[in-house]
C-alpha cells in the first residue's frame, strides 16, 4: 500500500512538473501527462526497479485499473452533461448524422485500404484482422477531448457538436465493432453467431440507456433531500462510482451475454440529471473541479501503459502507418460529407474531423477482445501503436482545431495564489 500511494504522489508531481514543461512551447496539459506517464512507465524511469519510483511494470500499472476506470465514468457523466434538451433542439439531428455516418464512412475506408493490403502481402495481415481493424477504426477517445475543451473553456457550436459527436460514436462504434468481429470470426471458424453480433450489442447498448437513466432520476430525486454544497457534491460523487460499479457487471440471460458500457451508462445517468435537475449547473461545475487530480492521473497512468516494445516490430510499424493515415482520412472526409449534409457551418465542416482523431481506451478495449483472432496479438500491436501515435498528437490537433474555429478564446495569465485584496469596508458594529 505504502509504494502504491508513494507512485501516485510521484506520477501527479511529474505530471504537474511536465504540465509547466508543456506551456512552454504551448502543448496541452492532456498531452504534458502522458509524456510523464511515458516518462516514469516501465519501459523508461521504471526500469531502474526502485519502488514507489514511476511505474516499474505494466502489471503494476494495471493494479490501478481502478483509478482509470473511475475516472472514465466521471469524464462520461461530464460529457452527459453537453446533452440539455436545448442544445438538442438545434444541434441533436446533425450529432446523429454526423455521429453515424463518420464512423461508418471511417470503418468502410480502413476496411478497404487493409483488405487490399491483405491480398498484396496476405502474410502481413489476415482478412479478419484487416475487417476488425476498420471496425476499431470508428473509436473515438472522449477524454481527451473533454480535458483540452475544459482546459482551454473552449466554447461554441463546434465544440458543443463535438462533445455530442464523440459521445454518440461510443454506440455506433459497439455496433459496427461487434458486426465487423462477427464476420472476422466466421471467416476462420466457418459459423456465425447472429446473437453475438447483433442481438449482445443492441442488448448492451438498450440496457445501459436504460441503467444510466434509472441512476440519473434517483439522483434528482435524492438531491432534492440535501442542500449543503458539500453534501450534494458527495452525492453525486457517490452515484457516479455506483454506476462505474454496476457497469461492470456481466451475466448471461438465457444463453444471452449480458454486459454494459462504462461509458454509455454514465453518460446517460449525466444527461437525464442535468435535463430534470435545475441545479445541475452548479453541481456539475463542483464535480468538475474536485475529479481535476483524478482525471490528471487518468493520462499519466494512459501514458504508462503505452507499450513501446511494439516499435521493435516493422511489419506492426507498417500495418500502424496505413491504419492512421486512413483512419485520418476517413474521420476526417467523414465528418466533412456528414456537415456537409446537414448544412452545418463551413467551420464545422473544416475542422470537426480533425479534433476527432484522439483514440485510446476504448480502442484497447476492442482490441482485447480481438486478441481470439489467429493473428489477434498483431491487431492489439497495431491498435497500440496508433493509440501511442494518436494519444501524443490528437489533444494538439484538438486545440489548433478549436482555435482556428475561433472558439478558444486568449486569456490574460491569472494567479490562484494571489492574496484577495483586503476588506477596508468599515467593521459592522455588533453590539
Amino acid at each position: 500500500m505504502d509504494t502504491i500511494l508513494v507512485s501516485l504522489a510521484f506520477a501527479l508531481i511529474a505530471g504537474l512538473l511536465m504540465s509547466r514543461a508543456a506551456k512552454l512551447v504551448n502543448l496541452p496539459a492532456v498531452t504534458a501527462y502522458l509524456i510523464a506517464g511515458l516518462l516514469i512507465g516501465p519501459f523508461c524511469l521504471g526500469r531502474i526497479n526502485v519502488a514507489g519510483l514511476g511505474f516499474n511494470t505494466l502489471a503494476q500499472v494495471g493494479t490501478m485499473d481502478i483509478i482509470s476506470q473511475t475516472a472514465l465514468g466521471f469524464i462520461a457523466f461530464a460529457i452527459g452533461n453537453e446533452f440539455r434538451l436545448k442544445d438538442l433542439k438545434t444541434m441533436g439531428r446533425a450529432a446523429i448524422t454526423v455521429g453515424i455516418l463518420q464512423a461508418v464512412i471511417t470503418t468502410a475506408i480502413v476496411d478497404v485500404a487493409l483488405v487490399a493490403l491483405h491480398y498484396a502481402f496476405p502474410h502481413i495481415i489476415s482478412l479478419s484482422s484487416a475487417i476488425t481493424l476498420g471496425a476499431i477504426a470508428a473509436a473515438t477517445a472522449p477524454a481527451a477531448t473533454l480535458m483540452v475543451v475544459r482546459q482551454y473553456k473552449a466554447e461554441g457550436p463546434l465544440t458543443k457538436l463535438l462533445l455530442m459527436v464523440v459521445a454518440i460514436d461510443d454506440a455506433v462504434g459497439l455496433i459496427l465493432f461487434s458486426v465487423s468481429f462477427g464476420i472476422a470470426s466466421a471467416l476462420e471458424t466457418g459459423t456465425i453467431s447472429v446473437v453475438s453480433v447483433l442481438i449482445e450489442p443492441i442488448l448492451e447498448i438498450g440496457a445501459s440507456a436504460i441503467i444510466g437513466a434509472l441512476a440519473g432520476v434517483a439522483l434528482n430525486w435524492l438531491e432534492k433531500y440535501f442542500h449543503s454544497r458539500s453534501k450534494r457534491l458527495a452525492l453525486a460523487v457517490a452515484f457516479v462510482l455506483l454506476t462505474v460499479g454496476f457497469s461492470q457487471k456481466k451475466f448471461n440471460l438465457g444463453g444471452v451475454h449480458v454486459g454494459f458500457s462504462l461509458l454509455l451508462v454514465c453518460m446517460v445517468t449525466g444527461t437525464v440529471f442535468c435535463n430534470i435537475c435545475e441545479t445541475s449547473e452548479e453541481l456539475m461545475a463542483r464535480v468538475e473541479r474536485w475529479t481535476a487530480p483524478l482525471n490528471m492521473l487518468f493520462f499519466i497512468l494512459s501514458g504508462a501503459e503505452l507499450n513501446l516494445t511494439v516499435l521493435a516490430n516493422p511489419m506492426v510499424i507498417l500495418i500502424g502507418v496505413v491504419y492512421i493515415i486512413f483512419r485520418s482520412i476517413g474521420k476526417v472526409g467523414g465528418a466533412f460529407v456528414s456537415c456537409k449534409m446537414e448544412n452545418t457551418t463551413p467551420v464545422i465542416q473544416k475542422y470537426l474531423g480533425i479534433t476527432l482523431l484522439p483514440q485510446a481506451g476504448v480502442a484497447l478495449g476492442m482490441a482485447l477482445t480481438a486478441a481470439n483472432l489467429s493473428d489477434g496479438a498483431m491487431v492489439r500491436s497495431v491498435v497500440l501503436f496508433s493509440v501511442l501515435v494518436y494519444e501524443l498528437v490528437g489533444p494538439t490537433l484538438t486545440k489548433w482545431s478549436l482555435y482556428k474555429a475561433g472558439e478558444i478564446k486568449p486569456e490574460g495569465r491569472k494567479d490562484s495564489r494571489e492574496v484577495n485584496a483586503p476588506d477596508n469596508s468599515p467593521a459592522l458594529n455588533i453590539k
